[in-house]
This record gives structure tokens, sequence and C-alpha cells, in this order.
């Protein structure tokens, strides 16, 4: 997955306008413009995401700065790890620190998050994705952060998948006659998922013929018997109350995701800070 060019800067631009509206009173006050090198030094264990968002932010700062990257998206990091070394305009470097460190973090978070949850269902058929429950603006790159963590993407937005929730269905009225007016006017790329609570509503979503069925709150048992039930028929994805204490119960119970909105939504930021070279 590569992020695009136009997308990052678009961003980065938008958080240095954000933290430097004018000027850097500390840094333009008391710093001179000479070479530094610096480092990113991780704090803790985990896996990296957005280094290269990160060094971009410098870049645009000063595009004579130099890096070594001894990591890459997706690499597992040690506490104590360097992970990459800068030399550039000193007022450069430390004008970009927070901008840089608040993406890398961020994105480093939720990869991290996501593969621990891919190694807690490992050696089962599940796969674990994030919802759209995502930060305004931040979608790509928390979206491509799952994927450097070892999880797969749901659907990117509105336009790009049919799926009926609870609420689409009790506004229509009917399950069923919903999920056929929707394939009337669709196109033949589009696929439909449809949002069931229970094998009843399981049952009327296999025989509408649903491609992806989300089982929606179900417990593990129930979770069981709709896999038993669909026998390969719709792809199953398990969603809601998924805890790092319950995900391998739910993984084997044979659905084919599991999908979390915390990877992205309520994720802690993975430690890493800039040091400058004495």
């Amino acid at each position: 997955m590569q992020l695009m060019q136009f997308y990052i800067d678009d961003l980065i631009k938008k958080a240095l306008l954000e933290d430097i509206n004018y000027i850097d009173i500390t840094t333009d006050y008391l710093v001179d413009d000479n070479a530094t090198t610096a480092k990113l030094v991780a704090k803790d264990d985990g896996v990296l995401a957005g280094i290269n968002v990160a060094m971009r932010t410098f870049e645009l700062l000063d595009d004579s700065i130099e890096y070594d990257l001894f990591f890459k998206d997706g690499d597992k990091v040690k506490k104590g790890d360097i992970i990459a070394k800068m030399t550039g305009k000193t007022r450069a470097l430390l004008k970009g620190e927070r901008t840089a460190l608040n993406i890398l973090q961020h994105m480093s978070g939720i990869a991290t998050a996501t593969n621990k949850c891919v190694e807690l269902v490992k050696g089962t058929n599940a796969s674990i994705a994030e919802t759209r429950k995502t930060l305004p603006g931040l979608r790509p790159i928390q979206k491509y952060s799952v994927v450097a963590g070892g999880g797969k993407n749901h659907r990117y937005n509105l336009s790009e998948c049919a799926m009926l929730k609870d609420n689409h269905i009790d506004a229509y009225g009917c399950l069923t006659n919903a999920v056929n007016a929707l394939r009337e006017k669709i196109g033949h790329t589009i696929k439909i998922e449809v949002e069931v609570r229970d094998l009843k509503e399981l049952d009327e979503a296999l025989n509408a013929g649903a491609d992806i069925i989300m089982l929606d709150n179900m417990s593990c048992n129930m979770m069981r018997e709709a896999v038993m039930i669909t026998a390969g028929k719709a792809v199953l994805e398990a969603s809601g109350n998924v805890t790092h204490e319950n995900i391998r119960q739910i993984a084997e119970t044979g659905v084919d995701i599991i999908s979390l909105g915390a990877l992205t939504h309520s994720v802690k930021c993975f430690d890493i800070s800039m040091k400058i070279d004495l």
C-alpha cells in the first residue's frame, strides 16, 4: 500500500501551519541555523509506521536535509533502537520535531495495536480490519498503518461498498427488499454487506444473496453457529465489543474478519523521541 504524495504534503503543511502560524519564537530567536544531526529513538517495543511521512516533514522545512533510515514501515522495533538519523538545518529540525513525531507516533501506535491483534488470532482463519471510525482528514494514514501492522482494510468510505446496517434496514422496513432494491441500482463491481443481529436475520441475509455479513455483537456460541449455517456462502465479519481478552475466542468460531474501531479511534501513541546529537 502506498500513500499519495500530494495527500501527505497537504496533511503535513496543514499541521505545520497549525503549529507555526507566524514564527517559532523560541527557535528563531535563540538558535543559529547551522547544520545539526538528530536521531529518532524508540522508547518502547512496537511496529513502525509513518517513517517516510516523518522524514517528509523535515524535507518540507529544509530541502537540503539528509537522512538514514534503519527501519522501514512494518518493521518491529525495540526500546532504545535508533530508527533514523537526520542531518540538516537546526531550525528546521526543531520546527518539524513535534509535527513529525505526532504523525509518526500515531501511525506507529495503530500499527502496533493492529499487530498485537494479528498475533492474538494467529493460526486461525480470521483477518484483522479497522472500521470507518477514523479521525477526520487522517483516514488514509490510519488505514495505511493498519496494513503496516499486518491487518487488512475495511471499505474506505461510503462510496466503496453498499453496507446495510441496522438503521438502514429499520428505515427501509425489510432486509430482503432492501438488498434487492440495492442490487437493481448498483454496478456489478460493488459488493453488498448486511449487518445482522441474530440467526434469523442471518438466514434472511443469506437467502437475499448478501456478499458479506456482519455479525453484530453476537456471542461466540451464536457466531460459531452462524459459521456453520453460512458454510462459506458469504464472508462473515465479527464486530462489536472485541477486546484482547476475547479476540482469540472470536477468531476460533471460524469468522473471516474481525473489525475493531478501537484500532483508529482510541489507539495509544507509540512513544518515539527526537534527540539532537551533541
